[in-house]
């Protein structure tokens, strides 16, 4: 076999995996639609979505508390984890000798490889009695899952930053440096700016999977289906409603799970659209390149 042969091989292999992981995802998506189809079409989408009772016994199936935790605990547990992703991150690539970044790079992708059970069983031993020392209730809250997922995405922000900030080029550090900025003005005008569309997308990604999150989420958010008073609050969020109650339900309460199942799709791919056009928008284009 020649080697264009091998390449032309080579490449159509790879689009044929292309097309086939595309079509897993589109037969994913067709069954969850299909499933959750019923339930949307005899309680109503705009009666499911903006209800805020959810009681599957009196045939009441609105979602809107659980969407409103769900934002709740992504939007804190954000709040917490990008400022010391980012600087983490920032760290790590521009601060950091050899020496210290080569020991701090395993130590968070290890952060990336432990199980979410794990987390959610250090949150109920640790977190949950400490919150319920400290700020009263039960312990089980909004705040408590939001210092969970904070943890959870951190590996995320920091390698996906770290990434977009070693990918700057070298020329616009020496051309700052020569110019006679220091090493922070350096970072703060020069190296951030140009990464900032790597650290946004990094960040949507965590917002992702911080949405998706299920197992340790149910163990420490509290499952209480109503709308929260407070962060100390306890909630139920989209997967938790999903995970909790799939392994009974029947019959236009299983199709309820499903169209649930449907929000939380939409929710994650308006994240992805915004990521898309974020990147667009503040890409910056270096001689016909861009970073």
């Amino acid at each position: 076999m020649t080697k264009i042969a091998a390449e032309a091989l080579i490449e159509k292999s790879l689009f044929i995996l292309a097309l086939f992981s595309c079509f897993v995802i589109l037969i994913i998506l067709c069954f969850i639609f299909f499933e959750g189809f019923p339930a949307i079409q005899e309680y109503g989408f705009f009666k499911f979505l903006f209800g805020t009772i959810w009681s599957p016994n009196d045939g009441q199936f609105g979602v809107f508390d659980m969407i409103i935790g769900s934002l709740y605990v992504t939007f804190i547990a954000l709040i917490i984890a990008i400022p010391l992703s980012i600087s983490c991150a920032t760290f790590m690539a521009e601060v950091a000798s050899n020496k210290v970044r080569n020991f701090l790079k395993p130590v968070v992708q290890t952060l990336s490889g432990i199980p979410s059970v794990v987390y959610g069983f250090f949150g109920l031993i640790i977190l949950v009695p400490f919150v319920r020392s400290q700020f009263g209730g039960t312990g089980f809250s909004i705040f408590t899952a939001a210092i969970i997922l904070s943890i959870m995405i951190l590996p995320t922000i920091i390698s996906v930053s770290y990434d977009s900030l070693r990918s700057v080029p070298q020329d616009y550090k020496e051309a700052s440096l020569g110019l006679g900025a220091t090493n922070w003005q350096t970072i703060r005008r020069v190296v951030f700016p140009s990464a900032l569309p790597g650290i946004i997308t990094a960040i949507i990604l965590g917002m992702s999977r911080a949405v998706g999150e299920t197992l340790a989420v149910i163990m420490v958010v509290g499952n209480v289906a109503k709308m929260p008073s407070s962060i100390f609050s306890p909630a139920r969020t989209l997967t938790s409603n999903i995970a909790l109650e799939m392994s009974y339900a029947t019959g236009i309460h299983y199709n309820a799970l499903f169209a649930t199942a449907v929000v939380l799709f939409m929710l994650i791919m308006l994240l992805l659209v915004v990521a898309n056009y974020v990147q667009r928008k503040y890409s910056i284009d270096v001689g016909g390149g861009t970073l």
